[in-house]
């Protein structure tokens, strides 16, 4: 496990999200019925960086002050174990970039299809990958734009900057297709991959064709406001609304070469609901923070909900156990992603990227925050050896009253 100072030096934000948990989480479980993942998201969330994760103590060499490290949870909903994961994950990445445009593309669902999600996420969240990438193949693939094999690599967001559910994928995607002899590179004309509207219909039928064959299939759980979808022709009915509806996929400007596409993965790939720098307060049992209102002018604002609301709606993008969430596709697919880089790099005249040794978290931090987690904080010329491991602290079991799925 990856180990952290309790209290590092000038890092930690006045307000977390585990405070609100640890204040509230209780009074939560007690009135609401939640999941076992949700449950165990709460138990991360509470522990992360405690001493019931365990940790060691270290000594330094110099002037012999001890400190205490906790480990983190690792959870990936826990706005504090996210940026060693980002880091390596983009390290992996960097290896299968080529160093041409990418484009960005969003596919969202209709939120009538919200209520259905927190029944089903496993199912409608596996759909909207499949419903996505298909399209965007079925486009590549044709002759009229591109005649090839994209490169896509997917990453699910089911939230928006109030906490609500918003669900989509953002796609990047190579601006170009490898042919499908093999023996040529065919780059996308300048500005211009996909037409957008087209794109959302295709997506749309995919989409709604799947959740057919899924409510066909049996797969699906309905409950509350979804009961009466369990009847076939009323599920019928709810299809025929969602296809009159305008489905939203979108094309943002492309990223000019892999640095670029870097810098964005950075930002969206490991992301949760809510950081910790957006909370304002927690006062008097409401919860106030920062969102950023895209539909007039990404003006900055501040939301205030009751406590209660906020862990629902936090709750809600709790992901199922085993989900993932970043998935690569086409060219990037994971049986044949080597040799069609490789590929790509020969008739693209770019060069094999170099290989270097796993970066050390020590270097990692030093270089991501500037600061030198085996330095003493007191002394500030000494350097911390561990002298005693810490073993993890036994918690209260499980919440008695979490349920299985929705899963």
């Amino acid at each position: 496990m990856d180990c952290h100072r309790s209290h590092p030096l000038g890092s930690r934000p006045a307000l977390e999200l585990a405070d609100i948990v640890r204040a509230t989480g209780d009074a939560y479980r007690d009135s609401h019925q939640i999941t076992l993942q949700q449950d165990r998201v709460l138990r991360a969330i509470t522990t992360c960086r405690t001493a019931a994760m365990g940790g060691h103590r270290a000594q330094c060499d110099q002037c012999g002050a001890v400190t205490i490290s906790y480990c983190s949870c690792r959870n990936r909903h826990c706005p504090k174990c996210q940026t060693l994961a980002k880091q390596r994950w983009l390290e992996r990445q960097c290896a299968d970039l080529l160093d041409i445009d990418y484009w960005h593309l969003v596919f969202t669902l209709p939120h009538s299809l919200n209520a259905l999600a927190q029944g089903n996420p496993r199912v409608l969240y596996r759909l909207l990958f499949s419903a996505a990438a298909q399209t965007l193949q079925e486009f590549g693939r044709n002759p009229r734009w591109l005649g090839g094999e994209l490169g896509i690599t997917m990453v699910l967001h089911t939230w928006g900057q109030r906490l609500d559910q918003h669900i989509h994928v953002h796609a990047v995607v190579t601006g170009g297709a490898l042919g499908g002899d093999g023996e040529r590179w065919i780059p996308a004309k300048p500005g211009f991959l996909f037409p957008v509207r087209a794109l959302s219909r295709v997506f749309r039928g995919k989409y709604l064709d799947a959740l057919a064959k899924a409510h066909q299939d049996g797969e699906l759980r309905f409950g509350g406001s979804t009961a009466p979808l369990t009847d076939t022709a009323a599920f019928h009915d709810f299809l025929v609304g969602l296809k009159a509806k305008d489905w939203i996929a979108y094309a943002k400007a492309p990223f000019a070469g892999a640095a670029q596409v870097l810098a964005y993965l950075g930002r969206y790939t490991h992301r949760v609901a809510i950081a910790n720098h957006r909370l304002v307060s927690f006062e008097d049992g409401e919860v106030r923070f920062r969102w950023r209102d895209y539909a007039h002018g990404n003006k900055n604002k501040v939301m205030t909900l009751e406590a209660e609301e906020f862990l629902r709606r936090f709750l809600l993008h709790t992901l199922p156990p085993g989900f993932v969430r970043i998935r690569h596709y086409g060219l990037l697919g994971n049986r044949c992603r080597h040799k069609n880089l490789t590929r790509c790099r020969a008739l693209l005249d770019q060069p094999e990227p170099e290989t270097s040794p796993p970066e050390s978290v020590e270097a990692m931090m030093l270089r991501l925050t500037g600061n030198d987690i085996q330095r003493c904080p007191v002394c500030r010329q000494g350097r911390l050896r561990v002298i005693l491991v810490l073993a993890p602290i036994l918690t209260s079991p499980p919440n008695p009253k979490a349920t299985g799925p929705p899963g």
